[in-house]
């Protein structure tokens, strides 16, 4: 499959301009994607679950690729991006989707659950399993346990990691998607920054490894109702499902052909 096999269009959905790719007709499947990706991260997906039978259906998330980006800063809360996933499905005709994400799109995929069942009824999240609310903000949390250095906090302040990343974007996304992937070696998979230097300098799945993730990861069964299955793919890396495409499509196709009728 190459890029011109798929149907690629722009709606408007919350109020905003959202570009998506999408394959197959069926029961829809709305695959979101995390940062620093696009729908593209899904292609391999994309035409697995067509063939499978599905309509699979791929955006670009907000402020990602050719969907609108707001300029504040307040316009990207869960609510406006879940809202975001509510409007598509309208757009696309539907009334309800299977919902899966990867990273910050896995974050989506859970609330987007949480909040509209009725529109999501089922949901199927990579690298980032479900976290119950804490009883603080997690920027507030990481300062408490004295996590200084945790890139979140290299994104705080607007135009820094802007500026690291423009200078050379192509290296950028290369040295970020290698640095957590399967392939590359345990040192590099750090979730936090070196002393005086940005986030590309850091650059088995930090997310999931250590840390609140692991914990998380253990705890689903009690904080997920209705948990069909966690996997773990050994060898393999943070962007799991270009890592390991066959493996994830299999199993999402599984998944789905063992849940109960949605759509229409």
């Amino acid at each position: 499959m190459t890029v011109k096999d798929l149907q690629q269009h722009d709606v408007t959905a919350n109020g905003i301009r959202v570009h998506y790719a999408a394959r197959g007709t069926g029961p829809l499947v709305l695959l979101c994607h995390g940062f620093p990706e696009g729908w593209y991260s899904w292609r391999d997906q994309l035409q697995a679950l067509a063939a499978a039978g599905y309509r699979a259906v791929a955006p670009d998330m907000r402020g990602y690729g050719r969907t609108d980006a707001p300029a504040e800063i307040s316009s990207y809360t869960v609510l406006d991006i879940v809202g975001d996933m509510i409007g598509l499905v309208g757009a696309l005709g539907e009334k309800q989707a299977v919902i899966v994400g990867h990273d910050w799109g896995a974050n989506i995929a859970w609330h987007a659950a949480l909040f509209r069942p009725d529109v999501f009824p089922a949901v199927a999240a990579l690298s980032v399993p479900f976290r119950q609310r804490g009883p603080a903000p997690p920027l507030h949390m990481l300062r408490k346990a004295g996590q200084l250095t945790h890139y979140w906090f290299h994104f705080q302040e607007p135009g820094v990691a802007e500026a690291e990343f423009e200078r050379d974007p192509r290296t950028a996304l290369r040295r970020v998607l290698y640095s957590i992937s399967g392939d590359a070696p345990p040192e590099t998979r750090r979730l936090t920054l070196q002393p005086g230097k940005g986030w590309l300098a850091n650059t088995l799945d930090p997310v999931i490894a250590l840390g609140s993730g692991a914990a998380a990861l253990q705890a689903l069964p009690a904080t997920v109702p209705g948990l069909r299955r966690k996997l773990l793919i050994d060898g393999a890396g943070h962007f799991i499902q270009q890592e390991r495409p066959q493996l994830v499509n299999e199993a999402m196709i599984e998944f789905l052909g063992g849940l109960p009728a949605w759509g229409r």
